[in-house]
Protein backbone atom coordinates (compact mmCIF):
# COMPACT_ATOMS: atom_id res chain seq x y z
CA UNK A 1 0.00 0.00 0.00
CA UNK A 2 1.31 3.45 -0.89
CA UNK A 3 -0.17 6.68 0.40
CA UNK A 4 0.87 10.29 0.53
CA UNK A 5 1.00 13.16 -1.93
CA UNK A 6 1.70 13.29 -5.65
CA UNK A 7 3.80 16.20 -7.02
CA UNK A 8 0.65 18.35 -7.24
CA UNK A 9 -0.12 17.81 -3.53
CA UNK A 10 -3.07 15.50 -4.20
CA UNK A 11 -3.47 13.17 -1.22
CA UNK A 12 -4.07 9.54 -2.24
CA UNK A 13 -4.05 5.93 -1.02
CA UNK A 14 -3.18 3.14 -3.50
CA UNK A 15 -3.46 -0.58 -2.75
CA UNK A 16 -1.88 -2.48 -5.66
CA UNK A 17 -3.03 -6.08 -6.13
CA UNK A 18 -2.10 -6.35 -9.83
CA UNK A 19 -5.65 -5.86 -11.11
CA UNK A 20 -7.14 -2.96 -13.05
CA UNK A 21 -7.51 -0.41 -10.21
CA UNK A 22 -10.90 0.74 -8.97
CA UNK A 23 -10.73 4.51 -8.41
CA UNK A 24 -13.28 5.95 -5.95
CA UNK A 25 -14.27 9.66 -6.07
CA UNK A 26 -15.97 11.00 -2.93
CA UNK A 27 -18.72 13.63 -2.62
CA UNK A 28 -18.73 17.32 -1.74
CA UNK A 29 -17.59 18.15 1.79
CA UNK A 30 -16.30 14.61 2.43
CA UNK A 31 -12.92 12.93 1.87
CA UNK A 32 -11.42 9.60 0.81
CA UNK A 33 -12.44 7.97 4.12
CA UNK A 34 -16.10 7.66 3.04
CA UNK A 35 -15.05 4.62 0.95
CA UNK A 36 -13.83 2.51 3.91
CA UNK A 37 -16.68 -0.07 3.53
CA UNK A 38 -15.63 -0.53 -0.12
CA UNK A 39 -11.87 -0.70 0.53
CA UNK A 40 -12.45 -3.29 3.28
CA UNK A 41 -14.63 -5.38 0.95
CA UNK A 42 -12.46 -5.05 -2.19
CA UNK A 43 -9.20 -6.17 -0.52
CA UNK A 44 -8.37 -8.55 -3.41
CA UNK A 45 -8.62 -5.71 -5.94
CA UNK A 46 -6.32 -2.78 -6.63
CA UNK A 47 -8.01 0.34 -5.24
CA UNK A 48 -7.30 4.07 -5.25
CA UNK A 49 -8.98 6.64 -3.04
CA UNK A 50 -7.97 10.29 -2.92
CA UNK A 51 -9.03 13.67 -1.54
CA UNK A 52 -10.60 16.02 -4.07
CA UNK A 53 -9.18 19.53 -4.53
CA UNK A 54 -9.89 21.57 -1.40
CA UNK A 55 -11.03 18.51 0.56
CA UNK A 56 -9.34 16.43 3.26
CA UNK A 57 -5.57 16.80 2.93
CA UNK A 58 -5.56 18.13 -0.66
CA UNK A 59 -5.17 21.94 -0.80
CA UNK A 60 -6.79 24.34 -3.27
CA UNK A 61 -6.08 28.06 -3.55
CA UNK A 62 -7.83 29.29 -6.72
CA UNK A 63 -10.95 31.47 -6.51
CA UNK A 64 -13.37 29.05 -8.14
CA UNK A 65 -13.46 25.46 -9.34
CA UNK A 66 -14.80 23.51 -12.31
CA UNK A 67 -15.39 19.88 -13.27
CA UNK A 68 -12.44 20.29 -15.62
CA UNK A 69 -10.20 21.07 -12.62
CA UNK A 70 -11.35 17.86 -10.94
CA UNK A 71 -10.88 15.75 -14.09
CA UNK A 72 -7.38 17.19 -14.54
CA UNK A 73 -6.63 16.32 -10.91
CA UNK A 74 -7.48 12.67 -11.56
CA UNK A 75 -5.48 12.66 -14.81
CA UNK A 76 -2.37 13.95 -13.06
CA UNK A 77 -2.74 11.42 -10.24
CA UNK A 78 -3.03 8.51 -12.71
CA UNK A 79 0.01 9.77 -14.62
CA UNK A 80 2.01 9.93 -11.38
CA UNK A 81 0.96 6.36 -10.46
CA UNK A 82 1.64 5.20 -14.08
CA UNK A 83 -1.86 3.77 -14.51
CA UNK A 84 -3.39 3.51 -17.99
CA UNK A 85 -6.74 1.81 -17.29
CA UNK A 86 -9.21 2.07 -14.40
CA UNK A 87 -12.66 1.13 -13.17
CA UNK A 88 -14.07 4.51 -12.09
CA UNK A 89 -16.62 4.91 -9.27
CA UNK A 90 -18.10 8.30 -8.29
CA UNK A 91 -20.54 9.39 -5.59
CA UNK A 92 -22.74 12.54 -5.82
CA UNK A 93 -20.35 15.36 -6.88
CA UNK A 94 -17.90 12.52 -7.55
CA UNK A 95 -20.43 11.10 -10.03
CA UNK A 96 -20.50 14.39 -11.95
CA UNK A 97 -16.68 14.37 -11.99
CA UNK A 98 -16.68 10.72 -13.16
CA UNK A 99 -19.09 11.54 -16.00
CA UNK A 100 -16.98 14.54 -17.01
CA UNK A 101 -13.81 12.40 -16.93
CA UNK A 102 -15.55 9.66 -18.95
CA UNK A 103 -16.60 12.15 -21.62
CA UNK A 104 -12.93 13.12 -22.15
CA UNK A 105 -10.94 9.95 -21.43
CA UNK A 106 -13.02 6.92 -22.41
CA UNK A 107 -9.81 5.18 -23.51
CA UNK A 108 -8.69 5.11 -19.85
CA UNK A 109 -11.89 3.45 -18.61
CA UNK A 110 -12.61 -0.24 -18.23
CA UNK A 111 -15.94 0.63 -16.58
CA UNK A 112 -17.86 3.55 -15.04
CA UNK A 113 -20.08 3.46 -11.92
CA UNK A 114 -22.03 6.39 -10.52
CA UNK A 115 -23.86 6.37 -7.18
CA UNK A 116 -26.38 8.98 -5.99
CA UNK A 117 -26.16 11.13 -9.11
CA UNK A 118 -28.19 14.26 -9.76
CA UNK A 119 -29.40 14.47 -13.36
CA UNK A 120 -31.79 16.80 -15.22
CA UNK A 121 -32.94 18.55 -12.04
CA UNK A 122 -36.35 20.20 -12.23
CA UNK A 123 -36.56 23.90 -11.34
CA UNK A 124 -38.01 22.93 -7.96
CA UNK A 125 -35.18 20.44 -7.31
CA UNK A 126 -32.59 23.03 -8.37
CA UNK A 127 -34.06 25.71 -6.07
CA UNK A 128 -34.03 23.25 -3.14
CA UNK A 129 -30.33 22.47 -3.54
CA UNK A 130 -29.51 26.18 -4.00
CA UNK A 131 -31.41 26.87 -0.76
CA UNK A 132 -29.20 24.31 0.98
CA UNK A 133 -26.11 25.93 -0.56
CA UNK A 134 -27.20 29.31 0.82
CA UNK A 135 -27.70 27.74 4.25
CA UNK A 136 -24.22 26.19 4.02
CA UNK A 137 -22.73 29.66 3.51
CA UNK A 138 -23.70 30.47 7.11
CA UNK A 139 -21.37 27.69 8.35
CA UNK A 140 -23.65 26.72 11.23
CA UNK A 141 -22.95 23.40 12.97
CA UNK A 142 -24.30 20.48 10.94
CA UNK A 143 -27.79 19.52 12.08
CA UNK A 144 -29.17 16.03 12.41
CA UNK A 145 -31.61 17.06 9.67
CA UNK A 146 -28.74 17.25 7.16
CA UNK A 147 -27.57 13.73 7.95
CA UNK A 148 -31.15 12.43 7.68
CA UNK A 149 -30.88 13.12 3.95
CA UNK A 150 -27.91 10.75 3.85
CA UNK A 151 -28.85 8.00 6.33
CA UNK A 152 -32.07 6.44 7.61
CA UNK A 153 -33.18 7.24 11.17
CA UNK A 154 -32.76 3.57 12.10
CA UNK A 155 -29.16 3.53 10.87
CA UNK A 156 -28.18 6.68 12.80
CA UNK A 157 -29.81 5.24 15.94
CA UNK A 158 -27.83 1.99 15.69
CA UNK A 159 -24.59 3.71 14.56
CA UNK A 160 -24.10 6.86 16.67
CA UNK A 161 -20.37 6.70 15.78
CA UNK A 162 -21.27 7.36 12.12
CA UNK A 163 -23.25 10.43 13.16
CA UNK A 164 -20.28 11.68 15.21
CA UNK A 165 -17.80 10.94 12.40
CA UNK A 166 -19.77 12.77 9.71
CA UNK A 167 -20.57 15.68 12.01
CA UNK A 168 -16.80 16.16 12.52
CA UNK A 169 -16.06 15.89 8.78
CA UNK A 170 -18.83 18.31 7.79
CA UNK A 171 -18.15 21.00 10.41
CA UNK A 172 -15.47 22.99 8.59
CA UNK A 173 -12.76 25.37 9.73
CA UNK A 174 -12.62 28.69 7.85
CA UNK A 175 -10.26 27.72 5.01
CA UNK A 176 -11.86 24.28 4.57
CA UNK A 177 -15.32 25.87 4.56
CA UNK A 178 -14.29 28.34 1.85
CA UNK A 179 -13.11 25.44 -0.35
CA UNK A 180 -16.23 23.43 0.48
CA UNK A 181 -18.41 26.33 -0.73
CA UNK A 182 -16.53 26.50 -4.07
CA UNK A 183 -17.35 22.84 -4.72
CA UNK A 184 -20.88 23.09 -3.33
CA UNK A 185 -21.55 26.09 -5.60
CA UNK A 186 -20.40 24.01 -8.60
CA UNK A 187 -22.61 21.09 -7.49
CA UNK A 188 -25.71 23.21 -6.72
CA UNK A 189 -25.65 25.18 -9.96
CA UNK A 190 -24.47 22.42 -12.29
CA UNK A 191 -26.52 21.72 -15.44
CA UNK A 192 -25.90 18.47 -17.31
CA UNK A 193 -24.77 18.57 -20.92
CA UNK A 194 -27.05 15.83 -22.26
CA UNK A 195 -25.31 15.65 -25.66
CA UNK A 196 -21.99 14.85 -23.98
CA UNK A 197 -23.61 12.16 -21.80
CA UNK A 198 -25.08 10.48 -24.89
CA UNK A 199 -21.60 10.17 -26.42
CA UNK A 200 -20.23 8.10 -23.52
CA UNK A 201 -20.06 4.46 -24.64
CA UNK A 202 -18.18 3.07 -21.61
CA UNK A 203 -19.87 0.13 -19.87
CA UNK A 204 -21.69 1.85 -17.00
CA UNK A 205 -23.53 1.02 -13.77
CA UNK A 206 -25.92 3.50 -12.13
CA UNK A 207 -26.92 2.94 -8.50
CA UNK A 208 -29.22 5.00 -6.28
CA UNK A 209 -30.91 4.39 -2.94
CA UNK A 210 -34.67 3.93 -3.20
CA UNK A 211 -35.16 6.60 -0.49
CA UNK A 212 -32.58 9.14 -1.72
CA UNK A 213 -34.43 12.49 -1.60
CA UNK A 214 -32.03 14.51 -3.78
CA UNK A 215 -30.56 12.03 -6.25
CA UNK A 216 -33.80 10.31 -7.07
CA UNK A 217 -34.70 7.04 -8.76
CA UNK A 218 -36.29 9.07 -11.58
CA UNK A 219 -33.00 10.94 -12.15
CA UNK A 220 -31.01 7.69 -12.30
CA UNK A 221 -33.46 6.06 -14.69
CA UNK A 222 -33.28 9.12 -16.93
CA UNK A 223 -29.47 9.00 -16.85
CA UNK A 224 -29.56 5.28 -17.66
CA UNK A 225 -31.73 6.04 -20.70
CA UNK A 226 -29.15 8.54 -21.97
CA UNK A 227 -26.01 6.52 -21.12
CA UNK A 228 -26.27 4.07 -23.98
CA UNK A 229 -24.22 1.22 -22.46
CA UNK A 230 -25.58 1.33 -18.90
CA UNK A 231 -27.61 -0.62 -16.39
CA UNK A 232 -29.53 0.81 -13.42
CA UNK A 233 -29.80 -0.85 -10.00
CA UNK A 234 -31.97 0.46 -7.18
CA UNK A 235 -30.50 -0.03 -3.70
CA UNK A 236 -33.47 -1.02 -1.55
CA UNK A 237 -34.09 1.23 1.50
CA UNK A 238 -30.90 3.21 0.77
CA UNK A 239 -30.67 6.98 1.18
CA UNK A 240 -27.94 9.22 -0.26
CA UNK A 241 -25.01 7.45 1.43
CA UNK A 242 -26.22 3.97 0.54
CA UNK A 243 -22.56 3.06 -0.12
CA UNK A 244 -22.16 3.07 3.68
CA UNK A 245 -25.59 2.16 5.06
CA UNK A 246 -26.27 -0.52 2.42
CA UNK A 247 -22.62 -1.34 1.72
CA UNK A 248 -23.19 -5.11 1.36
CA UNK A 249 -25.74 -4.54 -1.39
CA UNK A 250 -23.68 -1.84 -3.12
CA UNK A 251 -20.45 -3.89 -2.94
CA UNK A 252 -22.10 -7.06 -4.24
CA UNK A 253 -23.53 -5.24 -7.26
CA UNK A 254 -20.28 -3.39 -7.93
CA UNK A 255 -18.19 -6.59 -7.80
CA UNK A 256 -20.61 -8.40 -10.07
CA UNK A 257 -20.51 -5.52 -12.55
CA UNK A 258 -16.71 -5.11 -12.56
CA UNK A 259 -16.09 -8.88 -12.78
CA UNK A 260 -18.33 -9.12 -15.85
Amino acid sequence: MSQGFDPNKNYYSFIDNNTVPIVFIHGVGLDHQMWKPQIDSFHQYSTITYDLLGHGKTPYIKEDISLNDFSNQLTSLLEFLKIDKINLVGFSLGSLIALDFASKFQDKLNSLTVIGTTYKRSEKERSQVIDRFNQAKLNKPVSKQALKRWFSDEYLKIHPETYDQFTKILNKKTEDHTNFLKSYDLFANYKNDIDIIKKITTRSLIMTGSNDPGSTIAMSKSLSNDLINSIFIEINKGKHLCSIECSDDVNMNLKKFINN
